[in-house]
């Protein structure tokens, strides 16, 4: 039996008893068993740390294969033990295989990929890890009255990033509560009470308790202490376990400045009180939000220089070859993969979708580079928001035609920069600006024409 047939019915059989099939780390370590690789070589083969596999992911996946198979299953056996299981089995390959061209499903998506858009499914092959960052959120969500703090352009991995944080934290045997901001109503966020309230009641939902609002609400003390109240007496007294709270899309309360003005400092006053209550050390915030929403808060009034700072970066060009080579890609010289780095500079969702083309066969890369940056290239939609903002805000529009302007870098007005830099479209360097790939400087100088950059001068 081979090695995919095996895998195909190591899922179909985890997918029975688990609920859950292998996720991309695990088929890794598996593949790597199979060829007689260390730790090590698997580790540098799939772009990961030799810690994270031997201590993380590898003690999980032989337990879960144990008890799958009832034999205590290690390194040294894995590879003999799993072809006598595969050979015991009556599960039909053939069917198996046939399940899953009928019944496509996101457990299958190391076989199948499928359109890069949103956050990638835990289980998919095709999620990338930085296994620096991804390490270092999983170990700061274990500390008592922890805060994290991740940032980035927007379609650069946050949303995947919190799925496999959430789902390291319930394996931890941890309670998890995940709110997205950009679903609350705006009646809801532009007043303090009321969101107040919406927070409590939907973490309260979330933890399957009882809602109390009422008995803690009391408008003589305000709504902020209420909360906290209702956070410590009802939510963190009643669990037995840490609780990780993620608020993703955190950008949007920063349009409500006068309600954020309040909820911030009351964020940060938990993360302090974490410090001198252990009831408080139950806690561990995640806030998630993207850079290209310019925030003039008051940073001592917020939690946003407290806590573990996680800044997610571009690929490089060692990670593109690794995916390109998920993707069925055969990149091997690297050629390729940077060709396709210098038009969009590692950026995660552009490489994604990039590389789902090519696998699709639909376009060769020449093709691709040449159309990337016109209205007929697959990055269309993602350069036509770019410029949509900037045709709201013309002064940001100015200064990137005087990056376009030359091959130079260019010193610009700090916020200008700063602004610029969060959206991704150029990277500083000694505080001057450059674009931060061939993709943004052809696209702009194709649309920047004379009489329009006349117009925003």
């Amino acid at each position: 039996m081979n090695l995919d047939s095996l895998i195909r019915i190591v899922n179909h059989k985890l997918r029975e008893n688990q609920n859950r099939s292998l996720n991309s780390a695990e088929i890794l370590i598996i593949r790597g068993i199979w060829h007689y690789q260390t730790y090590s070589r698997i580790a540098e083969e799939g772009g990961y740390s030799t810690g994270y596999l031997t201590n993380v992911v590898a003690p999980e996946l032989f337990q879960r294969l144990s008890a799958l198979i009832g034999q205590r299953i290690t390194k040294k056996n894995c590879r003999l033990l799993l072809e006598s299981y595969g050979a015991s089995q009556t599960v039909s390959v053939i069917s198996i295989q046939k399940q899953s061209i009928e019944f496509p499903s996101d457990t299958n998506q190391e076989y199948s990929p499928r359109y890069p858009s949103g956050s990638v499914p835990l289980n998919s092959s095709f999620y990338l890890e930085r296994s620096f960052i991804d390490e270092q959120v999983y170990a700061e969500i274990r500390k008592p009255g922890a805060l994290v703090r991740i940032k980035a352009p927007r379609e650069m991995g946050k949303t995947s990033l919190i799925l496999r944080a959430l789902d390291y934290a319930e394996r931890q045997g941890y309670c998890t509560v995940s709110l997205n901001l950009e679903q609350t109503d705006q009646a809801i966020l532009s007043n303090l009470n009321r969101f107040l309230r919406w927070l409590c009641a939907n973490v309260t939902s979330q933890l399957d308790f009882d809602a109390k609002l009422d008995d803690y609400w009391d408008e003589d003390i305000g709504s902020k202490v209420s909360c906290s109240l209702y956070f410590r007496n009802c939510l963190l007294e009643r669990i037995d376990s840490p609780l990780v709270l993620v608020l993703d899309e955190a950008h949007h309360i920063f349009e409500y400045p006068q309600v954020a003005k309040d909820f911030l400092p009351l964020l940060r006053s938990w993360y302090e009180e974490a410090k001198r209550l252990a009831i408080w050390q139950k806690l561990r915030l995640i806030i998630v939000h993207s850079t290209e929403i310019y925030v003039p808060l008051q940073l001592q009034q917020s939690p946003f220089n407290v806590g573990l700072p996680v800044q997610l970066t571009c690929f490089t060009l060692k990670q593109v070859q690794q995916l390109a080579q998920r993707y069925g890609l055969e990149w091997t010289d690297g050629k390729e993969a940077k060709q396709l780095m210098d038009m969009v500079g590692g950026h995660p969702a552009l490489v994604n979708i990039a590389l789902y083309h090519l696998n699709r066969g639909e376009i060769t890369l020449p093709q691709l580079l040449k159309t990337a940056p016109t209205s007929t290239g697959i990055y269309v939609h993602h350069l036509q928001r770019h410029w949509a903002t900037l045709q709201k805000q013309p002064e940001l529009a100015i200064a990137l035609s005087a990056v376009m302007s030359t091959r130079e870098p260019v010193l610009l007005e700090p916020i200008t920069a700063y602004k610029l830099s969060s959206m991704g479209l150029i990277k500083l360097a000694n505080n001057k600006a450059t674009f931060s790939c061939q993709l943004y400087r052809h696209y702009f100088q194709r649309d920047f024409l004379p009489e329009e950059r006349q117009i925003l001068v």
